[in-house]
């Protein structure tokens, strides 16, 4: 079971022109942010209550972010939810029937590992399902 929403994944043409809107408009904590090589993506953190809001900037032309923008524009990318034991949730997942993009975890931003559900799954909408990993 989800244990909470980790976050809400927003794609931007650009964290420096978007930032300031959550940041000083809104007047969400600015937590960080980083680049998923893996992704293609450059990620920035903002924190509300125990969730944050994730900036999403893609960082190549081919990348799943760059896709998105340029079929949607600007908008609300995923919805992700903490789990624990990611590996057996995505395995329970699988023998129910659930469509998935990702069959395995792999690495996500702040070293937590995410896997993927087809939107095809969830009607329609990217769902992710992220375990924390250690800080470093």
């Amino acid at each position: 079971m989800p244990k909470k929403i980790s976050h809400i994944g927003i794609a931007v043409t650009s964290i420096d022109e978007a930032l300031p809107f959550y940041r000083d408009v809104l007047g969400l904590e600015f937590e960080g942010a980083e680049v998923v090589e893996e992704q293609k993506v450059k990620v920035a953190f903002l924190v509300i209550g125990e969730s944050r809001i994730e900036l999403l900037e893609p960082t190549a032309p081919d990348s799943p972010v760059a896709k998105f923008l340029e079929k949607n524009g600007p908008g609300i990318h995923h919805l992700a939810y903490q789990v624990d034991g990611l590996e057996g949730r995505l395995a329970s997942l699988k023998g129910q029937g659930v469509r998935l993009i990702d069959e395995t975890p792999r690495l996500g931003a702040h070293h937590t590992r995410i896997a993927f559900l087809h939107p095809k799954a969830s009607g329609g909408v990217l769902t992710e399902l992220c375990e924390p990993g250690e800080h470093k």
